[in-house]
């Protein structure tokens, strides 16, 4: 309801510059990725040519190998639980106040601001076959140091430490979300619940989980984006090689390497769906409807 004297379209005008932006660079580009992925699109003359599903049926063709670049992008996933418990759990213990908390947050932060290329030399020397990993687990005696795993050429290794490349570059960023979050609990439901005897893990479960359940829904949300997004992780570490192509890498390598942009179109849109889905599913399980935000109960 307008107030008085204020027009109910004047509120439009608030949310225009949004909107305009909205549908410029959101909006229109979705459009325009649907409507080139039932097209041919000829880099030399501009032209497009409507060729109906073709570019959705040439994903299927197992020589293409977009089920196994998708497959690794689903794998991806892991790390939405990974960096939700993580980082909730790093956010817990650096939450409280006790000496050099704030050093400890920031050497925590740190991965995040290193640059992808220049961590990516790193990672990729830590796990050379002389490297400080395999003679971490020489000494355990989980590898042979004659014999050393080669991590990033092994076809069914190699996904794992991208994986976990990911996980330690993105840590920091979700422990500062939860930090942020922490700071909006009430302490004096906390205090109530002392009083009625709760123990920390039934505080943290009817307490603080529901406090923050819009920090959840929205690490979630970021996390499953970031995850269906991966490329530079593969794409500085490995190459796409050793079966490490993800979905956005494979869409990349045929938009600019292959110059099938219709195809590519049509992978991406693929991609996009899976993304709206699996945050429609998220939004049901965490949003203010869902169990979460009842304590874990319906």
């Amino acid at each position: 309801m307008a107030l008085p004297g204020v027009r109910p379209a004047t509120g439009w005008l608030f949310v225009a510059p949004f909107c305009a932006v909205f549908a410029v660079f959101t909006l229109w580009p979705l459009g325009y990725n649907a409507w080139l992925a039932l097209h041919d699109y000829f880099l030399q003359t501009g032209h497009t040519q409507w060729n109906g599903f073709a570019n959705f049926v040439m994903l299927t063709w197992p020589e293409r190998e977009f089920g196994p670049a998708l497959k690794n992008s689903l794998i991806f996933l892991v790390l939405v639980p990974m960096l939700q418990i993580a980082g909730l759990g790093l956010a817990l213990l650096l939450h409280r106040p006790f000496p050099a908390v704030g050093l400890i947050r920031a050497l925590c932060y740190v991965p995040v601001i290193i640059a992808m290329s220049i961590a990516a030399v790193v990672w990729r020397q830590a796990f050379a076959a002389d490297g400080l990993v395999n003679s971490f687990l020489a000494t355990l005696g989980l590898v042979s140091p004659q014999d050393p795993p080669l991590w990033f050429s092994r076809e069914n290794l190699a996904l794992y430490p991208v994986i976990l490349f990911a996980f330690w570059k993105n840590l920091g960023f979700y422990m500062v979300l939860y930090l942020a979050g922490l700071q909006s609990v009430p302490r004096e439901q906390h205090e109530a619940a002392i009083l009625d005897g709760a123990n920390r893990l039934e505080r943290l479960r009817h307490v603080t989980l529901p406090a923050l359940q819009p920090v959840i829904l929205l690490c979630t949300l970021l996390a499953t984006i970031y995850a269906l997004k991966a490329m530079q992780e593969p794409l500085y570490l490995t190459r796409g090689s050793a079966h490490t192509t993800t979905a956005l890498l494979y869409v990349w390598n045929a938009a600019f390497y292959g110059h099938q942009f219709g195809y590519a179109a049509a992978a991406g849109l693929i991609i996009t769906v899976i993304c709206l889905l699996l945050a429609v599913f998220q939004f049901r399980l965490l949003g203010d409807q869902g169990r979460l935000r009842h304590g874990g109960e319906a």
